[in-house]
């Protein structure tokens, strides 16, 4: 054998020897992750369905209605935890996360895109108002770096309670929120048949009726249901005519208060800016028409 075969050889040999300790590795992490979960479901005595690709699951509640398919609309609800039981990351009642149900195992968390494959299938295994609980193994999950603002440590397991709300609508999604909001709060307030909510503090002592033309100038301060606040406006410098604002106002303002009134509404997404609720406290301070 010439010098070049056998350097060809050791070379072939060498290359294999990696390829096969990389692969063993990798198997080895799989193992690991593997015996973890089972030792967990052991211990709290729990019985769970593995999928063929090495993720854990177990339907709760199936759901009712039609088959969801991945181009429908779904709103659903997540909590990320360790199977120690602490929680990393969920959702809220009160902004409640819609996509199509072929979009929900894509996750952006500080600025990096995840893809979990085995929440979308969870999730697909479901019908509206169904929920399940899912146990990724961290190969599926967030790997041997983890995420350090979220506390979730290398190779760690994952477990995602998991649900699909029952509302298939925008507009069955906000009445959920508010209502929610309100209960949450214990809010007394009025509901508009636009779906509108208002409690009027003062209505005013201003002569001049608002209408959808009137400018008006106001105090106001802007939030989303979880309490974000999206914008303020306290030092009477605001002015704009009606018609250029919320179609909430628009709707709900004129004829209810005039210069020196105060209010607090509640605005579904349709009659706001397109993505969530809004909760507004406001004050007219000037009406010119």
């Amino acid at each position: 054998m010439n010098k070049f075969t056998k350097l060809s050889l050791f070379a072939l040999l060498l290359a294999t020897t990696i390829f096969s300790s990389c692969k063993k590795e990798y198997e080895s992490i799989e193992s690991v992750d593997d015996a973890a979960i089972q030792a967990y479901l052991k211990k709290n005595n729990l019985s769970f369905d593995k999928d063929t690709k090495g993720y854990y699951y177990k339907v709760t509640t199936p759901g009712t209605g039609d088959v969801i398919k991945n181009q429908d609309s779904v709103y659903y609800s997540y909590t990320f935890k360790t199977l120690s039981g602490q929680v990393l990351n969920q959702t809220s009642d009160l902004m409640i996360p819609g996509t199509f149900l072929g979009y929900t195992d894509r996750f952006t968390i500080n600025s990096v895109s995840y893809v979990f494959t085995p929440i979308r299938e969870v999730l697909t295994k479901l019908k509206r108002g169904g929920k399940a609980t899912l146990i990724m193994p961290s190969s599926m999950a967030f790997g041997r770096n983890g995420v350090s603002f979220l506390n979730i440590g290398s190779n760690e397991n994952i477990l995602v309670d998991l649900g699909i709300y029952a509302g298939a609508k925008r507009h069955e999604i906000d009445e959920f929120e508010i209502n929610k909001f309100i209960t949450n709060n214990n809010l007394t307030l009025i509901k508009d048949p636009s779906r509108a909510r208002y409690s009027i503090t003062t209505a005013g002592t201003g002569t001049d009726v608002i209408n959808v033309n009137s400018t008006i100038v106001a105090n106001y301060t802007v939030r989303y249901l979880d309490g974000t606040v999206l914008q303020t406006s306290t030092d009477g410098t605001f002015t704009d005519v009606l018609s250029n604002l919320y179609k909430g106002w628009q709707l709900i303002l004129p004829g209810k208060v005039t210069s020196g009134g105060k209010l607090r509404l509640i605005i579904p997404t349709d009659l706001g800016n397109g993505l969530q609720p809004l909760d507004f406290d406001i004050e007219i301070v000037k009406v010119t028409n």
